[in-house]
Parts: C-alpha cells; structure tokens; sequence
C-alpha cells in the first residue's frame, strides 16, 4: 500500500449545486501529476456501488479500502462532483488500487 501521508495532500475548495443549494466542499488531491492521468497512473478494479452504500463514498471507500478517508480518491477517479448524489445503488464504478 502507498504512503499517502497529509504532507502530500493539497485542500481545495469545490461548490457544488445540489438540489438547488450551493455546497461547498473541501477536496483534498495528490500533489504530483497522478492525480490527472489517474487511469494511465493506477491499477484498478471494475466494480458496482454497493446497495447499502448509495451516495456515500465514505462507505464507499470503508467497503474497498477497509477506511472511509479515501472517499475523495474515489470521486476523483470517477469524475463524481457531488457526494450526495454521485454514486447510485449499483452505478459501475472504477476502484483503484492503492
């Protein structure tokens, strides 16, 4: 497993629309050029968003990575911009490994 400690993590800050409010989230993102080549950088696994687990990528990421703190790797890797409604009960999604 790689070493991801929080010296090499960057926050941002993303608003997102959700149901007609203004969210704003903050996102944290690998600070070297992984994070925009992810599928050419990254070994992964196909996979569908568990029943139980429908937008929540913090159990998302519990269920696949035995942590919910990878949440946001997760919605990087596939293109999710909203937590609430980006990952829908057995919607494909990719799964990298870490």
């Amino acid at each position: 497993m790689r070493d991801y400690s929080l010296s090499r993590y960057s926050s941002g800050v993303i608003e997102i629309n959700h149901k007609g409010v203004l969210v704003t989230t903050s996102v944290g993102t690998l600070m070297d050029d992984r994070i925009s080549n992810m599928e050419s950088s990254y070994n992964y696994e196909k996979g569908r968003v568990p029943i139980m687990h429908a937008n929540r990528p913090d159990l998302i990421s519990d269920t696949f990575y035995d942590s919910p703190s990878k949440w946001w790797f997760l919605m990087h890797f596939n293109g999710v911009t909203d937590p609430f409604e980006g990952f829908n009960s057995g919607d494909p999604i990719l799964i990298p490994t870490l």
